[in-house]
């Protein structure tokens, strides 16, 4: 959606019939919609006027206005909220680390594949971390549910360099159909809705830290035990709050991280950080890491890291002790169907939100993923309307350079922004 909408502004900017033209983006009264408009408007000021996150926010808050935050996609009540300075401050984090690129994103690939029925996945780090919906052990339409098989997603895998698989929910399917095809596979299970332990958390950062190539995690609808998991090494690695990550996850894939999820981050990077210092202390460990990867990737061979987590061995997440991990348990298909999940929900949930528009088959074969695109690129495309800020379902994005024309960033009233520039 920030995509489709910096493209929009931009195409209006640059026309001759618009140069003496403010452009007027009015959003009614309605506070959900006032809040997606401030975030998008936002996200422009941060990524093409170069203004700070605190000044995006300064801007858009004037006289007594004020916008509702953004919560999670679960049901219920809610304890926990994301503002709109946390996702000013995540876009900018993320510009900085480089997540995203105007001159390389493919909005029709991402498009295509993050619907239900053509795999529902989506990269939270270019090539680095892929967030998919868990696979079953066979393909079928279920209840409504468009469940894919292993082999379904492999291509598309191996195309894009994904040699690891992290499992987070209980076996759907059979380990070995990735392991034969040459992934390496994992099994961190716990329960859904739940959080992980310390001892996950760490094999987590342990397995990613020692990647060969992209990893591919995945639960059963690959939002909230996968967006946790994920967050946890966007905050070690990339210096990212709390907040800040799950910001970033949600707005490359709608609806992650949920309930008590949310708190836990809080917890975990409280705890492990042990406040200020040890903040400083996992950050310079992340800085080591990086820096003795990157003075690898120069040598004849790249091996891989283990142990990095020694100097918060000692630390509990969640006052539970280490454990040995068990295996989990196998379960059939049968039993997964006779019981209604929170993933259940939330896949229902993102497939109601989603288009009925004709789906490209996912199992395409290596090469062939562009000429498929192409075949779609003279389609007009019609954008959705951006979800309500209550869930931050907001759609993936990258930046382009700053145009040297654009100056400044108006608001107009309340329920109005407008863009105007320095003739």
């Amino acid at each position: 959606m920030v995509y489709r909408y910096c493209c929009k502004i931009n195409k209006k900017l640059k026309s001759i019939t618009m140069m003496r033209k403010k452009i007027i983006h009015f959003t009614g009264c309605d506070q959900r919609k006032q809040a997606n408009a401030a975030f998008l408007i936002g996200c422009y000021m941060v990524i093409y006027l170069g203004r700070t996150p605190e000044e995006a926010y300064g801007i858009l808050i004037f006289g007594d206005t004020s916008y509702i935050p953004f919560r999670d996609a679960a049901y219920g009540s809610c304890s926990f909220y994301i503002t709109l300075l946390d996702c000013f401050h995540a876009v900018k984090k993320a510009m900085q680390y480089g997540f995203f690129n105007f001159n390389t994103f493919n909005l029709h690939e991402y498009e295509h594949y993050e619907k239900a029925e053509n795999g529902d996945l989506n990269w939270i780090i270019p090539d680095q971390f892929l967030a998919f919906c868990g696979p079953h052990s066979r393909s079928r339409l279920e209840s409504g549910y468009h469940q894919h098989c292993p082999e379904t997603y492999i291509p598309y895998f191996k195309s894009h360099n994904v040699t690891t698989i992290i499992r987070l929910n209980k076996r759907m399917y059979d380990a070995k159909r990735f392991t034969d095809a040459g992934f390496d596979h994992h099994d961190l299970f716990f329960a859904d809705g739940s959080t992980p332990t310390e001892s996950i958390v760490k094999e987590f950062l342990d397995i990613c830290e020692n990647a060969e190539g992209a990893i591919a995690v995945h639960c059963k609808a690959g939002l909230g035990r996968t967006g946790t998991l994920i967050s946890c090494y966007l905050m070690k690695h990339y210096r990212m709050t709390a907040a800040e990550s799950i910001a970033w996850v949600r707005i490359c894939r709608p609806g992650s991280v949920i309930g008590p999820q949310q708190q836990f981050l809080v917890i975990c990077i409280l705890l492990l950080l042990e406040c200020s210092r040890k903040q400083a202390s996992l950050w310079l460990e992340g800085d080591c890491f990086r820096q003795k990867l990157r003075g690898q990737e120069n040598g004849p061979h790249r091996t891989a890291f283990s142990k990095l987590l020694s100097g918060v061995d000692d630390i509990s997440i969640n006052g539970v002790e280490n454990e040995d991990k068990q295996e989990p348990e196998l379960f059939s298909d049968d039993e997964e169907v006779s019981g209604v999940t929170q993933g259940d929900r939330l896949r229902a949930l993102k497939s109601r939100r989603q288009s009925k528009a004709h789906a490209i088959p996912l199992a395409v074969k290596p090469g062939e993923t562009e000429d498929i695109f192409c075949q779609h690129k003279m389609a007009k495309l019609h954008p959705s309307p951006l979800p309500v800020a209550s869930q931050l379902l907001f759609g993936a994005f990258t930046a382009p350079e700053t145009p040297r024309w654009l100056d400044s960033l108006h608001l107009k009233d309340q329920n109005s922004f407008a863009l105007s520039r320095n003739l």
